[in-house]
C-alpha cells in the first residue's frame, strides 16, 4: 500500500512532503523542469515505503494511505499513479 496526494494539494504544492521523503517518492520537484505544469504533487505507488514522513509534513492534510482515501477523492488515486506511468518522474 501506498499513500496517495489528493485534493487539497491541487494549487498549494507545498514541498515539505518532498523534503522528509527518505525514498525520494514524491515529484515533481521545485528543480524539475515540469514542476510548473502540474497543479499538485504525486507520489510513487511503486517507490512507497509507507513510512508516513510526508503525511506529517503537510500542512494541508492531502495526503492519506490509499486505503483511506475518502470517496470524494478516490480518483486520486489513478491520477498518483498515471502521473508515474507517464514517465514524468
Amino acid at each position: 500500500m501506498a499513500y496517495v496526494i489528493n485534493e487539497p494539494c491541487l494549487g498549494v504544492k507545498d514541498t515539505s512532503c518532498v523534503e522528509v521523503c527518505p525514498v525520494d517518492c514524491i515529484h515533481p520537484t521545485p528543480d524539475e523542469p515540469d514542476f510548473d505544469q502540474h497543479d499538485q504533487l504525486y507520489i510513487d505507488p511503486e517507490e512507497c515505503i509507507d513510512c508516513d514522513a510526508c503525511v506529517e509534513a503537510c500542512p494541508v492534510d492531502a495526503i492519506t494511505p490509499e486505503d483511506q482515501v475518502p470517496e470524494e477523492w478516490q480518483r486520486f488515486v489513478e491520477i498518483n499513479a498515471a502521473y508515474y506511468r507517464r514517465g514524468s518522474a
